[in-house]
């Protein structure tokens, strides 16, 4: 027999571990991240008294495909649109956070004299607030239906993705070894590019393919096709130098834009949970206690700069974003802990070889401690915002209260741009996006076609042919920049309004005309002899002949409806299942009440029940807006309406209300009393002896269904054949007679068919 691969050996140890730990911890109603970083401790070599794992580097292989995994799936729950449907409040308060927990972070590492590379890091580390265990908190709390979550939600959101550039930014500064403006701002500069034609490129391609290919897809070839995008793009993302997280990330931020994101999302769950529990317990398998024991100080330290640092920083910036001081100190409060993405920027640091041994543990540490503190913390809010709200000056607690923040937000939600400012930044994003496929069109082809056509036709014309193909596919790009948006009907209004709006106008057209003019001006310089100001004036005329090009204005057209579509693909598919987005629930963040999400437990005693019945305005004081149904959807559902298993109310009332109507609905449900057994069906064979008081009769006549609450299923003949049973079989004496029912039930019953021949009339 062939010796187990250590792989497998470790795998079981692994798994087995996890598995036994996280049920204890899942027992014990506490995080299931910090049972995986207790089993990666205890089969660490850390650990003497437990079976350790042999081959830490195979491990480590299979925790940085659990990184992929757990980068892929929170791609697939974000969305570009919705960041930007966001505003700027949430940006600015993110932006605050990081940068200030960033900077305590940092100051903290330098003030124990640990080097530059270890400091940046753990600000990095430091900044990141924990979604997992911020969303357990909240459940275990019976929170999730309050007005702040929202807020906390958004803020994650934005960290999450400020955590993925803040990854590849510290990827660049531990690569390059310097802290330079000039190099910081060109790998800023590179990674926009990148995130730009990324996205262009999959939003266009990748939804077109999943819709040719969706009648031979089916679960196994779904996530057979997601799982290899995703890798495909990890792929990529490493040959251009960035991390595999941020690869995928990004496919997952991409396929999230496409009908099938909840499908794909829920066939990869298993992997990213396999996985993913891997990569934590590789994270507990890094857990010293020698190094804890010497860092006790920085660990306590780091501790107290996450709490007092999110408690104070992270409700200031809610506070300037515009919130009353009660929702921005419970918002401040939920962010006092750190998590898994400090553990993927710590694993990135030990990948990069830029960090010490010690940061990882202490970071680990950092993060068991502040997660047990979270529950306290949350609960602390409130009572902690009517003590500062009491000793805050009359005018600060004016300017900090609910009335200014609800306000504000209301400003904020009915603010109009002017036409103005609204077509710049239109224009702003066009250019930004197809200057960007232009460059990306000819780097291609510099890098591809030119050397094949020079193999082919000879240096000149294997330029020839190269630049006349580079600029056939760059036209509709280049004409886009120039004449999208000029028959638009901002700017036809500011065409018409006065002389300095329409030159206003007209200098952005000029400007766009420049700008198309010159990557054909490079693509001419690059491959023609020729002198520059003849490649100015040819570039020029070019841009021209593609504007005036029908077939140009077509294709560009195209293009952009199909990108527009795809795009928007999840949306139309929503409206068409009757599931429209909900325009008044921004108004309602602007007022006292706001709109939850409550879902009926599946064994709620509410379910057959009419709202009238149950009288949720009166009780509760809330207003129960829409009840979706599967891909149905019910709105404004009247007294009559009977609610199901399953459903999700859409609910508006205060914060106050809301939870006490989320705490009704989770008490009343048919749980079983502790102890009580489960009351399970089971099948019996037995024989009808004479004496029976059934026996010869009819099923229909035999009562056995009222009597004994059991079901006759079939008779078997000598030949071991079943007949299955109806109304009219008739139940003779020595009949092999198989039934159905519950335990106790079936064993009456099979006593009444063995009573004693003595108590049996005489034959006749």
């Amino acid at each position: 027999m062939s010796a187990l691969p250590p792989l497998i050996s470790d795998l079981a140890l692994i798994l087995i571990t996890a598995g036994v730990v996280t049920l204890l911890f899942k027992r014990l109603r506490q995080p299931l991240v910090l049972g995986y970083i207790v089993a990666g401790f205890l089969t660490s070599r850390h650990m003497p008294y437990t079976p350790s794992v042999s081959d830490a580097d195979t491990v480590s292989v299979w925790a940085d495909i659990g990184v992929v995994f757990l980068m892929f799936t929170l791609g697939l729950e974000f969305s570009f649109k919705r960041v930007i449907s966001m505003g700027l409040k949430p940006v600015m308060a993110a932006c605050i956070v990081i940068f200030a927990m960033m900077s305590l972070g940092s100051a903290a590492g330098h003030a124990f004299g640990w080097s530059r590379m270890d400091s940046l890091f753990l600000g990095g580390m430091l900044a990141m607030s924990s979604t997992t265990i911020i969303y357990k908190a909240f459940d275990d709390l019976g929170l999730r239906a309050q007005k702040f979550t929202g807020e906390v939600l958004s803020v994650l959101i934005l960290e999450d993705i400020l955590g993925i550039l803040l990854m590849v930014v510290l990827s660049a500064m531990a690569v390059s070894r310097t802290f330079e403006g000039a190099d910081l701002a060109a790998s800023l500069l590179k990674l926009a590019f990148c995130l730009v034609l990324w996205f262009l490129v999959g939003i266009y391609l990748i939804p077109l393919f999943l819709r040719r290919v969706r009648r031979w897809m089916n679960s196994e070839t779904m996530v057979v096709v997601a799982v290899g995008l995703c890798f495909l793009m990890v792929v990529v993302a490493v040959q251009m130098g960035y991390s595999a997280a941020f690869g995928a990330f990004m496919m997952g931020s991409i396929l999230a834009e496409t009908i099938e994101a909840e499908t794909i999302g829920r066939l990869v769950a298993p992997l990213k949970d396999l996985f993913g529990a891997v990569f934590f317990v590789s994270v507990g398998m890094l857990v010293d206690p020698a190094v804890l024991v010497e860092y006790a100080v920085p660990i306590v330290v780091l501790t107290l700069v996450i709490l007092v640092g999110q408690a104070v920083f992270g409700s200031g910036a809610f506070l300037l974003s515009g919130q009353p001081l009660p929702v921005a100190m419970q918002c401040g409060f939920s962010l006092s802990q750190i998590g898994e993405f400090a553990f993927i920027i710590a694993s990135l640091g030990v990948s990069l070889g830029v960090t010490s041994s010690f940061l990882y543990p202490v970071v680990v540490a950092v993060s068991i401690i502040t997660t047990f503190t979270t529950p306290y913390m949350i609960r602390a809010a409130q009572p902690a915002s009517v003590w500062v709200g009491n000793h805050l000056p009359g005018t600060l607690r004016q300017a900090f209260g609910r009335h200014n923040g609800r306000n504000a937000r209301h400003r904020a939600l009915h603010a109009k741009p002017s036409p103005a400012s609204e077509l710049l930044r239109a224009l702003g994003r066009q250019v930004a996006a197809y200057f960007t496929l232009s460059v990306a069109v000819i780097m291609l082809a510099f890098s591809v076609l030119l050397p094949l056509s020079r193999g082919v036709f000879g240096h000149w014309p294997g330029n020839a042919v190269c630049g006349l193909l580079t600029l056939c596919v760059a036209a509709p790009f280049l004409r886009a920049i120039v004449m999208r948006k000029n028959h638009s009907d901002a700017f036809r209004h500011l065409e018409r309004k006065s002389t300095l709006s329409r030159a206003v106008v007209y200098l952005t057209v000029a400007v766009r005309f420049v700008i198309a003019v010159l990557p054909v001006y490079y693509v001419l310089d690059f491959l023609s002899p020729l002198r520059w100001w003849i490649h100015v004036i040819a570039a020029a005329l070019i841009v021209l002949a593609m504007i005036a090009s029908r077939l140009v204005k077509y294709v560009s057209i195209r293009l952009e409806r199909t990108f527009r579509l795809n795009l928007n693909w999840r949306e139309a598919a929503a409206r068409a299942a009757r599931r429209p987005h909900q325009p008044y629930a921004g108004r309602l963040l602007s007022r006292n009440v706001h709109i939850a999400r409550l879902e009926l437990p599946d064994a709620s005693v509410w379910a057959g029940r009419t709202l009238a019945e149950l009288d949720l305005g009166r009780r509760h004081g809330v207003m129960v807006a829409a009840v979706v149904r599967g891909s149905e959807r019910l709105n404004i559902p009247d007294g009559q309406t009977r609610l199901f298993p399953a459903d999700r109310l859409e609910v508006i009332g205060d914060d106050d209300s809301l939870r006490a109507l989320a705490d009704r609905m989770a008490a009343e449900t048919l749980r079983p009393a502790d102890g009580t057994p489960a009351r399970e069906m089971h099948l019996r064979r037995f024989v009808v002896e004479r004496g029976t008081p059934w026996a010869g009769q009819l099923v229909a006549t035999s009562a056995i269904r009222e009597r004994y609450r059991c079901m006759v299923v079939g008779l078997e003949d000598n030949a071991g054949t079943i007949t299955l049973a109806d109304a009219t079989t008739r139940l003779d004496v020595g009949a092999t007679v198989w039934a159905v029912g519950e335990a106790p039930d079936l064993a009456r019953l099979m006593q009444s068919a063995r009573i004693a021949p003595a108590h049996a009339p005489s034959a006749p």
